[in-house]
């Protein structure tokens, strides 16, 4: 719990106004020893000396040749281990040979841990072979040491990394429990964010008679609101991959920006006013929406990824589900206020926990924390983290390139293309029936605002059947697969979306023509759950897809879905209560089973002719012509 305090945006600030002493570090506790390369007057003791290369009288070599004997040693209890942060510190680049000698001592440093570790493992080890195994692992390290001193040249002393393998502070070596808690810290963050856009269609009703507006107008709010999260990411997600500002002061910032503007829609004058922070919101909190994939991906390892960013897209489709539900009876009852008091309360809450919780993941950003607290110890000003060498060696004008010209450049990448009009159209589809349901409950079954809502909490209940499932079909069928060829390709993803598609079409259909006053109202509620498994199996999918594809540009590709999937669905909104006026319930729902069936598997002769069937054909080859992708033949 203290380091979750401590890495946090209230810790971070904490510490750093008190120079260290509240929530420290290993680095600002007392008695921590400063590895040798990083002391500033060993660097210029050691560019003083000559260099010695095979002299078997050089410190270096005599170094190596002690540790040698040590662990030809491991038995004896005499053994001395080495301070931990003194030998662990990773480095790499090109360094000079003046410090050669001191270099060839931190370069075996690595082998005396191990020998250490190595004495420990055959004394407490329950498995010999193991324990046998690092033993070896051991002396290899230790022989490769003494044969090739020359090596370390290519050592930088200067270079902050990890203080060894196993170091705490590395993100993917937190315990289970601070991995999971992360993680749905995100799904909240997401959840609290997400939730904006369909709780306030509860609010149209009652602003259409307090601002005297039409519900088009009216519901424009909805539209701003999507639109904006699907904007906001090409501006603010590069932000949150700059090492000197990191993945929370972009979350939280956000979403205190996001409990702001909430406010001045409480008190707005006029619909104008709310329409403008209506996309205001949207714009400052969608970092979350875009971007809390890729902080899955700090922590988990890929193995991992697909059932914790599982998760993270219950977050997200419960936000849009329970917003109704949620806002219906306040708004019911106390008008169109009071569902945007509930989503301040929401995010105020959020906002609150997050900010005192939520730790830093950026394995960048970490890096180079660190390396300034070691620069203000040692007084060594040549320390640095990789991060802070990459961006020194990147122009302005590069950067402004990557961040926010690149994902528009990946946006139209065939693959990429490609999933993301059929997601587009997917959500599309999504939010235009979605204005179906006052239609058929509060119009047909005389549900009021507040009943008619309830419907909605189906999603609930097939949404947590159809996790259980993916994580099923992940642990005997996709794992094994992956474990018999680890170079399965991307488009083995998609294949749980081309499944699960045709509950779309059928959910559609069997919506739209029980949906009459003849029929139980279980049936319509029935029918709708069935959306759930197609539209959450299918977004799974192309995440996962777009993910492993790019592997090198993954926020910039989850920020252009994001753009492509909201500006498309932001607009059905405007047209979805007259759309099945005029055409019927089920007319209008038919014909968006139809279009689903269009975008999704047709199967004739075990063929499939669909947008999803060809991205799983012809993937490799849309991937093989990208300077971009990941491919391997």
């Amino acid at each position: 719990m203290p380091d979750l305090i401590r890495d946090s945006v209230l810790g971070q600030f904490l510490n750093s106004v008190s120079g260290g002493r509240i929530l420290p570090y290993s680095d600002q506790r007392v008695g921590f020893v400063v590895p040798k390369h990083f002391r500033a007057d060993f660097i210029s003791r050691s560019a003083s000396r000559a260099t010695i290369i095979g002299d078997s009288t050089s410190p270096a070599l005599k170094k190596i040749s002690s540790s040698e004997k040590s662990l030809s040693d491991l038995a004896s209890p005499t053994l001395d281990l080495p301070s931990y942060p003194e030998t662990a510190v990773t480095s790499s680049a090109a360094s000079t040979r003046t410090v050669v000698q001191d270099s060839a001592i931190s370069a075996i440093t690595t082998a005396v841990v191990d020998a250490a570790e190595c004495r420990l493992r055959k004394g407490v080890n329950s498995n010999p072979e193991e324990g046998n195994a690092f033993c070896e692992k051991a002396r290899d390290e230790m022989a490769a040491a003494k044969l090739h001193p020359e090596q370390v040249l290519e050592q930088d002393p200067n270079l902050v990394g990890w203080y060894g393998a196993s170091d705490p502070d590395n993100p993917r070596n937190w315990s289970l429990f601070k991995r999971s808690f992360v993680a749905l810290s995100i799904s909240l963050l997401t959840f609290s964010v997400y939730i904006g856009s369909a709780i306030y269609t509860s609010s149209i009703p009652s602003m259409m008679v307090s601002f005297d507006i039409s519900q088009t107008r009216a519901t424009l709010g909805l539209t701003l609101y999507v639109l904006a999260y699907g904007i906001g990411p090409m501006f603010l997600a590069p932000l949150q991959d700059m090492p000197s500002i990191g993945r929370n002061p972009v979350y939280i910032g956000g979403l205190a920006a996001f409990l702001l503007f909430n406010t001045a829609i409480i008190e707005a004058p006029n619909s104008s006013t709310v329409l403008a922070f209506r996309f205001m919101t949207g714009f400052v909190g969608s970092p979350a929406l875009a971007t809390g994939g890729a902080s899955m991906g700090d922590i988990f390892p890929p193995e991992a990824q697909p059932y914790v960013i599982g998760i993270w897209c219950l977050g997200a489709v419960a936000g849009p589900i329970l917003g109704p539900v949620i806002g219906g009876f306040a708004a019911q009852a106390n008008g169109w206020k009071w569902p945007i008091y509930e989503l301040m309360w929401i995010s105020g809450f959020s906002l609150i926990f997050l900010s005192i919780l939520l730790p830093e993941t950026l394995e960048a950003n970490i890096l180079l924390k660190r390396a300034r607290r070691l620069r203000k110890l040692t007084g060594n000003p040549n320390l640095r983290s990789q991060s802070e060498i990459d961006q020194a060696a990147i122009s302005k004008k590069e950067f402004i390139y990557e961040s926010l010209v690149q994902p528009f450049i990946l946006a139209a990448e065939p693959a990429l293309l490609f999933a993301n009009v059929f997601i587009g159209l997917v959500y599309s589809v999504f939010y235009l029936w979605f204005e179906a349901f006052p239609l058929v409950f509060n119009d047909i079954y005389h549900f009021n605002l507040g009943v008619g809502s309830l419907p909605f909490a189906a999603f609930v209940v097939s949404g947590s059947i159809t996790y259980a499932v993916y994580v099923l079909y992940n642990r005997y069928h996709m794992e094994p697969r992956m474990a018999r060829n680890p170079n399965l390709a991307p488009e083995a993803r998609l294949e749980i979306g081309l499944m699960a598609s045709i509950f779309i079409p059928v959910s559609l259909f069997m919506f739209g023509w029980a949906s009459r006053a003849s029929v139980h109202w279980i049936v319509p509620v029935i029918a709708a759950a069935l959306y759930l498994p197609g539209i959450f199996l299918t977004f799974q999918s192309i995440m996962m897809y777009i993910s492993i594809s790019y592997p090198n540009h993954v926020a910039s590709v989850l920020a252009g879905n994001d753009l492509f999937r909201s500006s498309m669905a932001s607009v059905f909104p405007l047209f979805g209560r007259i759309f099945f006026q005029r055409l019927g319930l089920g007319g209008g729902s038919s014909l968006l089973a139809g279009i689903s069936i269009a975008l999704m598997p047709v199967y004739f002769k075990h063929q499939a002719h669909a947008v999803i069937q060809l991205l799983i054909k012809y993937g490799h080859r849309l991937r093989e012509h990208s300077r971009y992708a990941h491919y391997q033949a």
